[in-house]
């Protein structure tokens, strides 16, 4: 047994030390933050992944100027010290939980200091279970929650203060998914994964609506939930709906050109109409990446600065199929806003036509 910080807590869920999180070896717990300015510049990304079985913490930070994204990756040893929420030059902090977090970085150039606050009580989405054959590909649990930024990036030597009324959202997960080395292990005979996602966390005046959705090769859907959060609203005033989404690809990728969201509200039907103004290439931040995917094994600590422009990624290569394009919102009913359009296709999908594992739009 290993005692660890965290085991002088009232948290544990097991017989065990905190240092063990059941016995599957994909076991991981993660923090995730995006933000932009009211008009979507300036946009941010960052994420810090713990990994108990496989001995890791990664964290990334990104940052979007001038058609270039910045990425900054780090990974260390856990060292089976779960409390210790820092990877080299990037650190969380929970300076109020539920509801005021911070961001730290110091490091080959890119440097910030980010204080999240929540604009309402955070959403818990349905348990996200999920199995391709026989075998469990996901099992975890996650909480959304918009809110406001306030201090400042630095690029290269160039700092910018956080625009008033920075927005963004941070989300909390923990649970069962893909992480560190790939299981070569095949599925089955017959067996062809599939997996498609979309996510759209907006910010309005007064108000955050929420919509997800998960689903199969076919189309059906195994997990979705919209909601909308009024400011200040506790777990009680969250309004549960339903929503749908309709979003045609971009030719030429697995990227969606806009999206049309329509959603049962207080007051009826509502419409929010997602015009993107930009793009963030999501493996900035590990996901699909070849070498930075998270949980992967690069000694004691690794640090390393990775720059491109969002122009030159080709759209058609699999690490650059998962993106947020932060769009303008309009609603019939509520106004503009600003978020979002997270999307994610993994193999076929047949509403969208696409019959082969990497066939484009």
């Amino acid at each position: 047994m290993v005692l660890t910080k965290g085991d002088d807590y009232p948290l544990h869920q097991t017989p065990e030390p905190i240092a063990y999180a059941g016995t599957d070896r994909n076991f991981y717990d993660r923090y995730f933050f995006n933000g932009y300015a009211p008009d979507g510049s300036g946009f941010f990304a960052a994420a810090l992944g713990v990994y108990p079985h496989l001995n890791v913490m990664d964290a990334h930070f990104c940052a979007i100027r001038d058609g270039v994204q910045y990425n900054l990756h780090a990974s260390r040893e856990l060292g089976m010290e779960r409390m210790d929420t820092q990877v080299g030059p990037i650190r969380i902090e929970v300076l109020e939980p539920l509801n005021k977090l911070r961001v730290v970085v110091d490091g080959e150039g890119l440097k910030a200091d980010l204080v999240f606050t929540g604009r309402a009580f955070p959403i818990e989405e349905p348990r996200f279970i999920h199995r391709i054959g026989p075998r469990t590909f996901m099992d975890y649990t996650r909480l959304t929650q918009n809110g406001h930024y306030t201090g400042w990036i630095e690029v290269d030597g160039a700092r910018h203060d956080c625009a008033p009324g920075t927005a963004g959202t941070r989300d909390r997960s923990w649970g069962v998914r893909p992480v560190g080395t790939r299981d070569e292990q095949p599925h089955g005979s017959g067996v062809i994964p599939g997996f498609f996602w979309q996510w759209t966390p907006l910010n309005f005046a007064d108000r955050s609506v929420f919509f997800h959705v998960n689903a199969d090769a076919k189309g059906n859907r195994w997990n979705t939930r919209a909601v909308i959060a009024p400011d200040g609203a506790n777990a009680e005033a969250l309004f549960d709906t339903e929503g749908e989404m309709a979003s045609p690809l971009a030719a030429g990728t697995r990227w969606p050109t806009d999206g049309k969201l329509v959603i049962e509200g207080p007051d009826g039907p509502e419409t929010l109409t997602l015009t993107p103004v930009g793009r963030f290439q999501m493996r900035g931040l590990g996901y699909t990446s070849p070498k930075w995917n998270h949980g992967l094994y690069h000694g004691p600590l690794t640090v390393e600065r990775e720059d491109f422009g969002l122009m030159q990624c080709d759209p058609g290569s699999m690490d650059n199929y998962h993106v947020q394009l932060p769009c303008k919102v309009v609603s019939d009913r509520h106004g503009e806003g600003f978020g979002v359009f997270e999307q994610l296709i993994i193999g076929p999908y047949a509403p969208m036509g696409l019959k082969e594992f990497m066939d484009l739009g």
